[in-house]
């Protein structure tokens, strides 16, 4: 019997309390695809243009950093700007170069003893950041800003998870993916994607992390991957319709 479709406004969102499991989940599952990896696994090219395995690495490595600890947050930042300075480019484009820059010497066995280290911290930190900064805001060419908390609660985790997919696509490794955690993320995603465009729909995702949603009537469907609808969403492919409104990763 087919799953009746769940309405868009169902899907409750991540919010502080159960954010902490899922940032758990993801930063660990990709140290142990990182940990499977060969020598030669590093060099491969990733969906992201630019990063090799070994840069995404390094970018994961630098963000849990910046997660970790509100000082480095804002060297990260200071610095990131500079680099962005006059370029027209957001300053998460200067955070994200600052970390794998800054990492360019080091070896894989240290980026992953790097995010080892830095997870446990990370994931408190995120779970407590001062409700003071939690409003100050980012910009960004998707979705124009972005809060330090949804940052945060949400769009860490979801950079990881979805680097998780580019580090497993780069090397042929297996993809972990369970109802419970990716599940939860990707209908995240789709509750973000169904706020940003505002037409009425119905999605089919397929796969373990999938689902049915729907809103109103008479509207697009699309059926396809709960993965493959992710990447679409997060620009790295392209969708018919609706499905080239674009979500923040």
């Amino acid at each position: 019997m087919a799953t009746e479709p769940l309405g868009i406004e169902s899907i409750q969102r991540i919010d502080r309390a159960e954010a902490p499991r899922h940032a758990r989940i993801a930063y660990q599952r990709v140290i142990d695809l990182l940990e499977s990896l060969s020598e030669t696994d590093w060099t491969r090219p990733t969906d992201c243009e630019g990063w090799d395995v070994r840069a995404m690495a390094a970018h994961l490595a630098g963000a849990a950093r910046f997660s970790a600890s509100i000082r480095e947050a804002r060297r990260q930042a200071v610095a990131g700007r500079r680099l962005v300075k006059g370029t027209g480019r957001p300053l998460l484009d200067g955070i994200n170069d600052t970390q794998v820059n800054e990492r360019a010497e080091r070896t894989p066995a240290e980026l992953v003893e790097e995010l080892r280290r830095t997870l446990p911290e990370a994931v408190r930190r995120r779970a407590t950041y001062p409700r003071i900064l939690r409003p100050m805001r980012f910009s960004d060419p998707t979705v124009g800003s972005i809060s330090v908390g949804k940052l945060m609660d949400v769009i860490y985790t979801r950079d990881c998870w979805m680097h998780r997919v580019d580090l497993a696509r780069a090397t042929g490794r297996p993809l972990e993916l369970t109802p419970e955690h990716d599940g939860r993320v990707v209908a995240d995603v789709v509750r973000d994607w169904a706020a940003r465009h505002g037409r009425p729909f119905l999605l089919e995702l397929d796969g373990p992390a999938g689902g049915s949603y729907v809103r109103g009537v008479g509207g697009e469907e699309h059926r396809l991957d709960a993965v493959q609808f992710c990447r679409i969403v997060s620009g790295r492919d392209s969708g018919p319709g609706l499905l080239a409104t674009r979500v923040l990763f």
